[in-house]
């Protein structure tokens, strides 16, 4: 019963929210939110898990698919979206799946959840196979169409894992790997898009964050595998250049422009001293990865 689901339980110190002033409105929503890393910490274990196998499968070719409806739909869409600038992956290695189609992500599709074979479908037609990894979003826990998505994920052979912000969450049935940041109840009832949306996007976060780690995709906490596609990325781009070589500002400009703009190439290509397409033999060889590229330097 939806009843039953701590992310419709009323919340008790919120019952009487529209007597409260704007700053008591605020106030409360804040200290609310404050327990919220603590819920998605108690999933560490269960996220760092997650992280692995998601990892493994890009590493084998595979990719990361996020399947959604409503907000937690919405919020794998936009975690997929933000992969490409900041870690330079091909955008249909991490790709965002909504009910309803790209149209939902603007206005609600009606119904649209309420079919799992329409999960079916969208993953056929996005050619889902064993070598993907299928994230299902549903912080209910009961979404038919998140549900459907991961039967047939699990089918194929591809790996599943669900995400959930109540504790008897109905997607520990379909996948191999369940996480569960049980945040409570919201400040407004039902209203998953406050406290169970912001744990959703923190652990879709670290999921393709640690991935990303993992592939060698940053050198320390630096972005060496980022997009130059604007003026701030490029900045960033040569400020990263000139803080791990002993190069100017300007000699860091010719070198990037050498290598094509390609940060990592460069930095292999000052490190080692090696010409821009030995720099790319070198990291070709370790896989991408700049540590492995200059370990022996």
């Amino acid at each position: 019963m939806l009843n039953d689901l701590t992310t419709e339980a009323r919340n008790p110190a919120s019952e009487k929210i529209d007597t409260f002033s704007p700053l008591e409105i605020i106030r409360l929503i804040n200290a609310e939110d404050a327990a919220i890393a603590e819920a998605v910490g108690r999933q560490a274990e269960s996220i760092a898990r997650a992280v692995e196998v998601i990892a493994q499968r890009l590493a084998g070719g595979g990719r990361l698919i996020y399947i959604g409806a409503g907000t937690s739909g919405r919020l794998g869409v936009l975690d997929a979206a933000e992969c490409p600038p900041t870690f330079n992956t091909p955008p249909e290695q991490v790709v965002g799946m909504i009910a309803g189609g790209q149209g939902a992500m603007f206005r609600a599709v009606e119904g649209a959840e309420d079919h799992p074979e329409l999960a079916v479908a969208d993953l056929k037609s996005e050619g889902l196979s064993g070598r993907d990894a299928l994230v299902g979003i549903a912080t209910s826990g009961r979404t038919p169409y998140v549900l459907g998505g991961l039967e047939y994920a699990r089918s194929v052979g591809a790996a599943t894992i669900g995400l959930s912000c109540n504790p008897d969450a109905l997607p520990t049935r379909h996948c191999d790997l369940m996480i569960t940041p049980v945040v409570g109840p919201e400040v407004i009832s039902g209203s998953t898009r406050m406290k169970a949306g912001t744990a959703t996007k923190m652990v879709l976060n670290m999921l393709t964050t640690g991935a990303m780690v993992l592939l060698g995709k940053t050198y320390g906490n630096l972005m060496v595998d980022l997009q130059a596609t604007n003026s701030k990325l490029i900045e960033r781009t040569r400020n990263i250049v000139v803080a791990l070589t002993d190069l100017s500002l300007q000699e860091a400009e010719k070198l990037l422009a050498r290598c094509g703009g390609e940060l990592k190439t460069a930095i292999v290509a000052s490190l080692r001293g090696v010409s821009p397409d030995e720099a790319r033999r070198l990291l070709d060889e370790v896989g991408g990865h700049l540590r492995r590229a200059l370990a022996e330097r």
